[in-house]
């Protein structure tokens, strides 16, 4: 015992203040002492005190100006709602410790309600987000794409840093989350930088061997002053230096995947499955099964012995990254676009590598996520050791229920499953909500929470994996925790992970959500970080939510071009159970079409000797109604309604009649030509919503059952109606 530093005293006593965030649900408000009750997610109860000077606000998202709730707040801590507030902690007071509510946060007007969970919430999202890459790297839409000025670095601001560098993966992630936003909204301006960026891509960061039928990416190019380039083959980060890895040739082509899956352009395809021969022939390990993590720049040997030079050990070595991230990064929109079984095959051997190799249940709560070639465990590796980052374990969930639906299997959903369950209770935070990111896989002595790696810290990506495995995992399997996991996880990406003031993401926030700013996790671009996560997020969140979770539609576009896909365009969204989904609508270019499967998910397309703009609305099956904000001009907006209108259906009808009046429209026309049926407490509903709204409803062009209802309701007086049957 060493006296001078008192360890035989007890020591580290908090007393003194601090200030940090507690997410939970209200058990109570006492007006007397102007406190409200919380129950954090694992049940533990706080006490927050609220002052004159607390303020509060309501979410926003992405390109939303500041609510304020101060004034109505005490009047909106009803039992039962979910909010986050930051406060400053007074341990040692006569009651135990006090907390005081500086800020609150709220998620919605009603105690239930979750803004994220509106059905246009996702898309509004990737949009702003396309919009600030467009900004950052181009000067904004429509000011031409010209990559030559693409950096991989950008400021926290978005602007762009000093570097000459350009990194075949990020400009890939650039053009994945470009092309997603047209996939959500058809914006013509993402879909033209994205396909920009897939041809400048292919022209000047790969290589093809046409004697070996191979396609490899280069790692980067360096732009010089005399508009030249510096090819650089070899990754030159951390502990992939001097070799190719596998996770980077994977992602190379995420992007390219992605505007194929839009566009069907031959080149794209014909660079993909060159590159797919590349896995297949070197990294693929044929006798012991997986891909090899790294090979050699010279020979592509995956066991040369170059791979271990300079204190490196990548000969002989395969992970998460050479296995797992196939799976989403290119391969199930791959078969999304082509429905070949070839590359479902792939699919399922990397699924079941995963699942034969990768638990590791008898010595920790994670998985094991890097081997030697044999399947021995490598835990001495690089930074990661006998280490787990929660966000792969997370995907591991995601991914095997996604392939579950293409090829159940027991052993999917029995380690998806497992893994959800244990998640919470050793990468979640609790008291303030959203994933840690690495963490020791197992505890020591006298140890009760896993040791957290570098801090605290909270990465965009892993919030993405944890909102994503549980929204399918609710979606699918219907059990109460995962959807309130699912919701959790996307209140704490909601509120602390968007910069609602420079616009973007944040690469990394504190456990109290605060943002991390230091060194490459200070920017909106890196090495890391383009716009893959956020926008493959809100892809799939609002797919995930709309069909699966709350019978929502949800509009797609695509853009074949001539003689694209045999004529045959797949839409289905993801990878989802089969019967789950159905194709209500389709549009090609502006005119409604009506030669689809609604249940093949798929549309035949006419001859065309231009590109075709296709629009598709998706439904849950069974879901027979839709409304779709057409247009808005000078404080009018104009909603086209298809299939039945009933009390059920109401809720998609108010979504549009909501996002016309947040644009500020005053006269809405809804368009009943192709809606079949509307029930009497419908025509109520709408006369009740004339009566207290600040806009007018105009009904046009009814026909039959839709037509006599509205003639015969008494009620009908509340509505301006024309047309009539024909």
């Amino acid at each position: 015992m060493n006296p001078a530093i008192g360890l035989d005293e007890q020591v580290n006593q908090i007393t003194f203040t601090f200030s940090d965030l507690v997410a939970g649900y209200v058990t109570g408000y006492d007006p007397d002492t102007d406190t409200v009750g919380l129950r954090t997610s694992d049940g533990r109860p706080f006490a927050a005190r609220l002052t004159p000077t607390t303020v509060a606000e309501m979410l926003r998202n992405l390109g939303e100006a500041y609510v304020d709730a101060g004034a109505q707040m005490r009047g909106l801590l009803q039992p039962g709602r979910f909010i986050h507030i930051y406060g400053v902690f007074y341990p040692n007071e006569d009651n135990g410790t006090g907390f005081e509510a500086k800020h609150v946060l709220l998620f919605g007007k009603e105690a239930d309600e979750y803004r994220f969970e509106a059905p246009d919430w996702w898309q509004r999202q990737v949009r702003a987000i396309a919009d600030f890459y467009l900004q950052a790297e181009f000067g904004g839409a429509g000011a031409g794409y010209d990559f030559r000025g693409y950096r991989t670095d950008l400021s926290m601001l978005g602007t762009k840093t000093q570097t000459i560098r350009q990194e075949t993966d990020t400009i890939s992630r650039l053009i994945y989350g470009l092309s997603t936003a047209y996939l959500l909204s058809g914006g013509q301006a993402y879909l033209d930088a994205a396909v920009a960026g897939a041809d400048y891509l292919v022209e000047h960061f790969c290589a093809v061997d046409r004697s070996q039928q191979i396609a490899y990416w280069y790692h980067a190019i360096d732009v010089l002053p005399d508009g030249g380039e510096r090819k650089i083959l070899a990754s030159e980060f951390g502990d992939d230096y001097n070799a190719i890895p596998c996770y980077e040739q994977i992602y190379a082509v995420a992007g390219l995947t992605q505007v194929y899956r839009m566009t069907g352009e031959p080149k794209l395809r014909e660079m993909i499955d060159l590159t797919i021969n590349l896995f297949q022939k070197y990294f693929r390990d044929p006798d012991r099964g997986g891909y090899y993590s790294h090979i050699d720049p010279v020979t592509f040997d995956p066991r040369s012995p170059a791979l271990d030079a300079d204190g490196h050990t990548n000969a002989d070595r395969k992970n998460w990254n050479s296995i797992g991230d196939h799976i989403p990064g290119y391969l199930i929109n791959l078969y999304l676009a082509t429905g070949e079984q070839r590359y479902a095959d792939m699919l399922e051997d990397c699924c079941d590598t995963v699942v034969g190799h990768f638990p590791d249940y008898d010595a920790s709560p994670f998985v094991q996520e890097k081997f030697f070639g044999d399947w021995s465990k490598d835990q001495e590796y690089g930074q990661q050791r006998n280490r787990a980052i929660v966000g792969h374990n997370l995907k591991i969930a995601w991914n095997l229920m996604r392939m579950n639906n293409l090829r159940p299997k027991d052993s999917y959903v029995g380690l998806a499953t497992r893994i959800a369950d244990l998640m919470p209770t050793v990468g979640a935070d609790p008291q303030r909500g959203g994933w840690y990111d690495m963490v020791e896989r197992v505890t020591g002595p006298g140890e009760h929470f896993h040791r957290l790696v570098w801090h605290d810290r909270k990465a965009w990506w892993q919030q993405e994996q944890g909102i994503l495995a549980y929204l399918i995992l609710d979606g699918l399997l219907h059990r109460p925790e995962y959807a309130k996991q699912a919701r959790e996880g996307a209140a704490f990406y909601s509120a602390w992970m968007l910069d609602t003031g420079a616009g973007g993401v944040y690469f990394n926030v504190l456990a109290n959500g605060i943002p991390f700013e230091m060194g490459g996790e200070r920017s909106k671009g890196s090495h890391s970080m383009a716009m893959y996560h956020s926008a493959e997020l809100g892809y799939l969140a609002a797919v995930y939510g709309n069909l699966l979770r709350r019978e929502e539609p949800l509009d797609l576009w695509f853009q074949p071009r001539p003689g694209a896909f045999g004529a045959t365009l797949r839409v289905a969204p993801d990878l989802l159970p089969p019967g789950r989904t159905q194709i209500m609508q389709v549009w090609i270019n502006g005119h409604e079409h009506h030669d689809f499967d609604p249940d093949a998910l798929t549309v035949t397309l006419p001859h065309a000797d231009q590109p075709q703009t296709v629009r598709v609305r998706m439904t849950p099956a069974g879901l027979a109604f839709s409304a779709d904000l057409t247009g808005s001009d000078g404080g009018r907006a104009d909603i086209s309604l298809a299939g039945t209108l009933s009390l059920n259906t109401l809720p998609a009808l108010h979504a549009r009649l909501d996002e016309a009046r947040r644009i500020g429209c005053t006269a809405i026309t809804l368009d009943a030509a192709d809606l079949m049926h509307i029930d009497s407490a419908a025509v109520r509903d709408l006369a009740l919503t004339r009566q207290h709204a600040d806009y007018t409803i105009a009904v046009v062009n009814a026909t039959g059952q839709v037509a006599e209802q509205l003639r015969d309701s008494e009620l009908i007086q509340e509505l301006a109606t024309t047309g009539g049957p024909r």
